[in-house]
């Protein structure tokens, strides 16, 4: 079995900018199951219970947005919770803003837009889901940094924890549902490039966000949480 004392820095498959469109369709629909699956949405909806509490309309914008289910359940949660919501998707793959808008209905008013989040101004929140694991160490800092100048209620970050159980039955869980061959072999290895609880709490410390708070969330996932 791999080491897990260090972060894994081997690149994913689907982060390859050649891979076709239809094997990227069929990579992030997979995708979407496997989260599915293991909860991946509960920790960001909780969080938005907290934030929006006292607030009827919002405006949040979604980095790395995938295949978009994380934003189609937000509006679903928002118009459940008669909130008003500006909702945005921001993705730097071309191929993920025709896969989400396919899969979204016109009652969702969604704005799926491809480019570098640093492009898209300020929002009540942001939030990632999956996505800080992509990302070099500076890469982060500076997503971290930019979501701290360009939030008025508060940021999210939900992603995966480097841990060893996850790492052993992630496969097992991959196989029972079929996913393809890259969701298989990139999923375990995002889990290797995840970051540990300690880590995190040094990075937010290093920058100088100590307000933020780092929380493990069921199952195997760890956020960074910031409440203004």
């Amino acid at each position: 079995m791999r080491s897990l004392a260090r972060r894994a820095i081997a690149e994913e498959q689907m982060d390859d900018p050649g891979l076709p469109e239809a094997v990227y369709d069929a990579v992030l629909s997979d995708l979407g199951r496997i989260n599915r699956w293991t909860l991946a949405a509960r920790p960001t909806l909780g969080f938005l219970r907290r934030v929006t509490r006292g607030r009827d309309q919002f405006s949040l914008l979604d980095v790395g947005f995938g295949d978009g289910g994380m934003l189609r359940l937000i509006a679903r949660w928002a118009k459940r919770a008669g909130k008003s919501a500006e909702l945005v998707g921001v993705d730097l793959n071309p191929k993920s803003a025709a896969v989400a808008a396919a899969a979204t209905s016109s009652t969702d008013a969604i704005a799926w837009r491809t480019g570098d989040y640093r492009d898209q101004g300020g929002f009540d929140i942001v939030i990632s889901s999956l996505v800080a694991h992509h990302m070099d160490d500076a890469e982060l800092r500076r997503f971290l940094r930019w979501m701290e100048a360009n939030t008025m209620a508060g940021w999210l970050v939900n992603d995966l924890h480097r841990h060893r159980l996850a790492y052993a039955g992630y496969p097992l869980l991959a196989r029972l549902l079929g996913v393809h061959r890259i969701v298989r072999e990139d999923g375990q290895l995002s889990i290797a490039r995840a970051y540990r609880p300690a880590e995190w709490r040094s990075i937010i410390d290093e920058i100088g966000l100590a307000e933020a708070q780092v929380v493990r969330r069921f199952p195997f996932r760890l956020c960074v949480e910031r409440l203004r």
